[in-house]
C-alpha cells in the first residue's frame, strides 16, 4: 500500500523582513485510501504543507522529510513528483492563457503515463467526466481557467483529479468561494477518484461543511506551524462547536 510520509518538517519562506519559519515540526502519515482533514485558523500554515508537498521554490526545507513510498520527495522536481502520484488542487487555480482545457489535460496525462492516451477513449472519458461534474462540454475548447468563474475553476481542478488518477491528492480549501451545489458536485467528484483508485487525500479547509460531503478519516488541527491536536471525524464537531479559541490561547500561553 502506497505511503505518504512527513517528518520533523519545517518549513520557512523569505519575506521583507527576512526568513520567517512557517512549519515547525510537523508529522503526518498518509496511506493510500485514506483521507486526512487539515484544519485550522489563518496563518497557521496548511497551505505552506501544501505547496511544500507540490514543490513550490517559494518555501525552503529548513529540516525533516518527505517520502512517497520510501523515495526522497524533496529530491524530485515539481514534474517528477507529478509523475509520482502527487497532486496539488490550488486554492487559486491560475488562468493559462493560449491553452485549452482539452490540450492541457492530454498533456498531462501522457507526460504522468509516458504515452499518450488513445484520442477516442481518451476524448470519451474527458467527457463523461465533465458530465459527471456538471461542467458544459464547451469548456473543453476554452483556455485553462480563462474566464472561468471561481466554482468553475474548483470543477475543472477535480476534473483534473478524475481524469490523471494520482495516488495522492492534496485539496487546497477547495471549498473556499463554492455555493451549496457547486460543493456538493465538486465533493461528489472527490469521492468518486477516492472510490475509482484508492486515492489518499490530504483535505485543507478552515470550515467543517465539506466535511459533511466528503468523510475524514482523520482530523488535524494546525496551529503556529504545528499539529496542535489530531483526532477522527468527532474532533471536527468539536471545533464546529468550540472554533479554534481554545488552541490559540494555549499557543499564546506557551
Amino acid at each position: 500500500m502506497s505511503v505518504l510520509e512527513i517528518r520533523d518538517l519545517h518549513v520557512s519562506v523569505e519575506t521583507d523582513q527576512g526568513t520567517k519559519p512557517i512549519l515547525r515540526g510537523v508529522d503526518l502519515t498518509i496511506k493510500k485510501g485514506e483521507t486526512h482533514a487539515i484544519m485550522g485558523p489563518n496563518g497557521s500554515g496548511k497551505s505552506t504543507l501544501a505547496y511544500t508537498i507540490a514543490g513550490h521554490p517559494k518555501y525552503t526545507v529548513d529540516s525533516g522529510s518527505i517520502t512517497l513510498d520510501g523515495e526522497n520527495v524533496l529530491e524530485m522536481s515539481v514534474d517528477e513528483r507529478a509523475r509520482a502520484g502527487l497532486f496539488l488542487a490550488m486554492q487559486y487555480p491560475v488562468e493559462i492563457s493560449g491553452v485549452t482545457v482539452t490540450n492541457f489535460l492530454r498533456t498531462a496525462k501522457t507526460a504522468i503515463d509516458g504515452e499518450a492516451p488513445a484520442v477516442r477513449g481518451w476524448m470519451k472519458d474527458v467527457k463523461q467526466a465533465m458530465q459527471n461534474l456538471r461542467m458544459d462540454t464547451s469548456f473543453a475548447a476554452r483556455n485553462v481557467n480563462e474566464g472561468f468563474s471561481g466554482g468553475e475553476k474548483k470543477r475543472n481542478e477535480i476534473l483534473q483529479l478524475e481524469l490523471l488518477k494520482p495516488e495522492f491528492a492534496v485539496l487546497d480549501e477547495t471549498d473556499s468561494g463554492l455555493d451549496v451545489d457547486a460543493l456538493r458536485v465538486v465533493s461528489e467528484g472527490v469521492n468518486r477518484a477516492k472510490e475509482n483508485t484508492g486515492l489518499g487525500i490530504i483535505l485543507i479547509t478552515h470550515y467543517t461543511r465539506i466535511l459533511r460531503y466528503i468523510k475524514p478519516d482523520f482530523v488535524h488541527v494546525f496551529v503556529a506551524g504545528r499539529i496542535a491536536e489530531e483526532g477522527g471525524p468527532e474532533l471536527a464537531d468539536r471545533l464546529e462547536e468550540e472554533g479554534y479559541d481554545r488552541f490559540l490561547t494555549e499557543t499564546a500561553v506557551s
